[in-house]
């Protein structure tokens, strides 16, 4: 390998945190589909290259449950050299969430792993397009 070429990200995950995670039984396991919404808000600390990102799941199961997933990852670019704007525009809005994904995943499947609900496993999201639809 090519000591010369940088292999790590300049985008860092430094702390990750759930925000809120709820379940509320509404009554027992049906047939109905589950319905997902999905949020991310970003937010930026005054003059720095730190970033708070923000991934809100709500998901309904009619008759049967309701949950609420907050999670919020604390990110950094880390970069030697100028980045464009567009560059860090797109680490901080794609990437990260691409990063918290699977934090999310995990914490619903454990959340649905409970007596008589079926276990949710999310799956994987094409990031890109979820976000340009925004």
């Amino acid at each position: 390998m090519d000591n010369n070429k940088r292999i790590e990200s300049v985008l860092k995950l430094n702390k990750i945190v759930f925000d809120k995670i709820e379940f509320k039984r509404l009554g027992f396991k049906n047939d109905k589909e589950l319905e997902l919404e999905i949020q991310s808000n970003i937010s930026q600390r005054n003059e720095t290259e730190v970033y708070r990102v923000t991934l809100l799941l709500k998901g309904k199961k009619p008759e049967e449950y309701t949950m609420e997933i907050g999670l919020s990852g604390f990110f950094s670019i880390e970069a030697e050299g100028e980045l464009t704007d567009e560059l860090k525009n797109t680490l901080i809005t794609k990437n990260s969430v691409a990063i918290l994904m699977p934090y999310l995943r995990s914490q619903v499947s454990i959340l649905t792993a409970q007596p008589e609900v079926e276990c949710v496993v999310l799956p994987p999201f094409n990031i890109n397009n979820m976000l340009d639809d925004k």
